[in-house]
C-alpha cells in the first residue's frame, strides 16, 4: 500500500504523554503519514505541546477538539476519522509509543477486507515517571534493555517487542474481536466508513473499540494478528472510572447477539454545532 495513512492519537489532558507519542512519530521510517490528534476536551497544555511540535514533525498534523463532557473516547475518534485525509487510519492512544517501524509494518500488513489489531507492553508507575520526567525514548531501546527491564518489573512483558515474521498465521484468528483494542489498530477509511465508524452511544470508559471490532466482523472485514510486529509501549496512568461499564456490556451483548453494520450514532450523525478547532501544519 503507497496511500497516505491518517495517525489518529486520542487524548485527554495528558501533554507529557502526547508529547512522548509526538516525539516517538518524529523516528518512523516511513514518513507519508499525517497525524490526527483527536482531542477529548483537554486544557490549554495540550493544544501548547501539538503546537510545539508542529514545525518540527515534518508531517502534516491536525487538531480536533472537542469540549469535556466526561470519557467520548468513540465520537472524538469519529470526529478525527472525519478529519483525516488518508485511506488508511491507524488509531494510536496518547499515551502509547510506537517504535520506529510501527508505521511502516503496518503499511506492509495492510490488505484489503482486513483490519489489524495490534498489542502492547505496560510500563510500571516508576519506569513511566522516569519516562516522562527526563525524556526518555523508551521506543528506541533495544531488545536486550526491554528484557533488563522485564526483570526489574519495569515492563509486564516482551512479546510485543519481538518482530517474528508470522506469514499466514496471522489471519488465524480472522473472526475474533477480544482483545482487539483501539490502542493500536488499523482500519482503513472505506471500510469505516461502511460501519460508520465508532458507536457514540458508548459513554464513560469501555468497549466503544469492542463493537467497532464486532461490527467489522458483521461487514464481513476480518481480523489479521499484528502480534510480533506491531506492538507499542503503553505509558501507566491510574484506572480509568468505570461506572458506566456495566451498561456498555449490555450494550456490546446486544451488537453480539444481532447482526448490525452500522453504528447508531456514528460519523454520520455528528453535529458541527459542537465546538471543534482544527490546527494544521
Amino acid at each position: 500500500m503507497t496511500d497516505l495513512i491518517s495517525v489518529i492519537v486520542t487524548t485527554y489532558n495528558r501533554p507529557d504523554a502526547l508529547d512522548a507519542v509526538l516525539r516517538s512519530l518524529t523516528r518512523q521510517s516511513d514518513r507519508d503519514f499525517e497525524i490526527v490528534i483527536a482531542d477529548d476536551g483537554s486544557g490549554p497544555a495540550t493544544a501548547r505541546v501539538i503546537e510545539s511540535w508542529a514545525s518540527r514533525l515534518g508531517m502534516p498534523i491536525r487538531h480536533i477538539r472537542h469540549e469535556h463532557d466526561g470519557f467520548r473516547g468513540g465520537e472524538i475518534r469519529n470526529r478525527g476519522i472525519r478529519a483525516s485525509a488518508g485511506r488508511y487510519c491507524i488509531f494510536l492512544d496518547g499515551d502509547c509509543l510506537p517504535r520506529a517501524d510501527f508505521i511502516a509494518t503496518h503499511r506492509r500488513l495492510a490488505e484489503p477486507g482486513w483490519f489489524v489489531a495490534g498489542n502492547r507492553i505496560l510500563l510500571s508507575p516508576a519506569l513511566t515517571e522516569t519516562v516522562l520526567a527526563q525524556a526518555v525514548a523508551v521506543e528506541t531501546w533495544p531488545f536486550g534493555t526491554l528484557v533488563r527491564e522485564r526483570w526489574r518489573g519495569g515492563v509486564n512483558r516482551l512479546p510485543p517487542a519481538m518482530r517474528l515474521p508470522l506469514g499466514v498465521l496471522r489471519k488465524c484468528r480472522h473472526a475474533d474481536w477480544k482483545g482487539a483494542k483501539s490502542c493500536n489498530l488499523a482500519v482503513a477509511r472505506s471500510d469505516l466508513d461502511r460501519i460508520d465508524g465508532f458507536d457514540a452511544c458508548y459513554t464513560g470508559w469501555g468497549l466503544e473499540d469492542s463493537d467497532l471490532v464486532v461490527r467489522l466482523l458483521h461487514a464481513s472485514v476480518r481480523r489479521k494478528d499484528g502480534r510480533f510486529a506491531t506492538g507499542v509501549l503503553h505509558l501507566w496512568h491510574p484506572e480509568a472510572d468505570r461506572s458506566r461499564l456495566a451498561d456498555n456490556e449490555r450494550r456490546l451483548d446486544g451488537v453480539l447477539a444481532g447482526s448490525r453494520i452500522r453504528a447508531e450514532h456514528g460519523l454520520s450523525t455528528l453535529r458541527d454545532d459542537v465546538g471543534t478547532s482544527a490546527v494544521a501544519s
